[in-house]
């Protein structure tokens, strides 16, 4: 493992790997994301219902959960060079199956290898930044998640100009070369060696490390919570402006992009911050600013007044992760950090894939708002745990 550094973000060996792993996660995240503007195109052009287009979420989302502790035991075992690489072929791959599915099977399978290849990355790539930074580490956490949110934003641009010009398949080419050109510059620039071994996932000895306590029990129902809202707030915020609310597409296409360039902003902020002061305090008023300001999105009527209830939810739950993050690698032990960190995201995440399924499903039922208020009210019990046990 790399030494922890004090050079600048940006510059020298550590930067230069820095910039590369944020890259390939804007890439990743651009890619995952850039379905949710496109969903109505998509339904309409595979002939899929939203429960349908739930489930394709959740299968994503779920194999990218169930990925994240193999991920980060294996980066501890292994390399980061090994899972981060490996992650970025697949993902690529899976984007090329996304782009040509003309079925619903076709596109389950996308879903799938794109969540397999992405549920390799980003465990080791935060394991890496802890392996890169040490006083500056929240820091570095919180440019580095913000580029998943630059991705986002990218997106819903992405996604706009490819509708209006060609069809959303062309919306994944620019994803491809970019995914494919970080595996190439990290095949280049890391100093790690590829490693190809066999090796025990240890699964009873991280299990019993993590839940021989309440705190770490708590911490991860906490984030559970928070996972499943901002899944489904990925997944279906667009069409719940369209159809829920009856505004037009482009306030939809707008407050999707909102959602990410507001988060590339909190994020490095909340984790610039949480490492001088209270890390508890801003999980919890995180936590609680995006419960409040999820509530006037499901209930202002005019767009204008719901785009600016996203900027602020945004703002609020977006400055989450990195501060939770940088608390758990320093709870973790060093020699297990990536696969303690990957055994807790497979937990959450995995959970939390959930969330978009129910609200295809609550939507399609009854009605968007009920789906919403659900998770207005997981936020707040979130709150509750992390200012409890924290």
């Amino acid at each position: 493992m790399t030494s922890p550094s004090d050079d600048g973000l940006v510059r020298g060996y550590a930067g230069r790997l820095l910039v590369a792993i944020s890259t390939g996660w804007f890439a990743i995240q651009a890619g995952r994301l850039v379905l949710s503007p496109m969903l109505s195109a998509l339904t309409a052009d595979i002939h899929i219902t939203n429960t349908k287009a739930g489930f394709a979420f959740t299968t994503l989302w779920g194999l990218y959960a169930l990925l994240q502790y193999p991920s980060g035991r294996l980066s501890d075992a292994l390399s980061r060079k090994t899972l981060l690489v490996t992650g970025l072929g697949m993902a690529s791959g899976g984007f090329v199956v996304l782009a040509t599915a003309r079925s619903y099977a076709a596109l389950l399978v996308g879903a799938a290898i794109v969540g397999t290849g992405a549920g390799l990355y980003p465990t080791a790539a935060r394991a890496l930044v802890a392996d890169l930074y040490s006083t500056k580490q929240g820091r570095a956490f919180g440019l580095h998640t913000a580029s998943g949110d630059l991705g986002g934003m990218s997106a819903a641009g992405i996604a706009a100009v490819a509708l209006a010009l060609l069809s959303w398949r062309y919306a994944f080419v620019p994803i491809v070369c970019l995914t494919a050109a970080v595996a190439i510059a990290l095949h280049v620039w890391s100093r790690e060696s590829y490693v190809f071994e066999r090796r025990s996932l240890a699964v009873r000895d991280t299990a019993a490390r993590l839940l021989s306590g309440t705190q770490f029990r708590w911490i991860l129902v906490a984030y559970t919570l928070y996972a499943f809202t901002w899944q489904a707030i990925a997944a279906f915020l667009p069409t719940f402006f369209t159809d829920g609310k009856e505004f037009a597409p482009v306030v939809g296409t707008v407050a999707f992009g909102a959602l990410f360039a507001v988060g590339a902003i909190a994020k490095p902020t909340a984790g610039t911050l949480s490492d001088t002061i209270s890390r508890r305090a801003l999980a919890v008023g995180a936590l609680v600013l995006g419960a409040a300001a999820l509530s006037a999105v499901v209930v202002v009527p005019s767009p204008v007044a719901a785009v600016g209830a996203v900027v602020v939810f945004a703002a609020g739950l977006l400055a989450f992760p990195p501060v939770m993050q940088s608390y758990l690698m320093d709870a973790f032990p060093p020699e297990s950090a990536g696969g303690d960190l990957g055994a807790m995201r497979t937990v959450y995440i995995g959970l939390g894939a959930l969330g978009p399924t129910y609200v295809g499903a609550v939507s399609t039922a009854a009605n968007y708002e009920i789906a919403f208020w659900g998770l207005v009210g997981a936020l707040i019990v979130a709150a509750v745990i992390i200012a409890r046990v924290t």
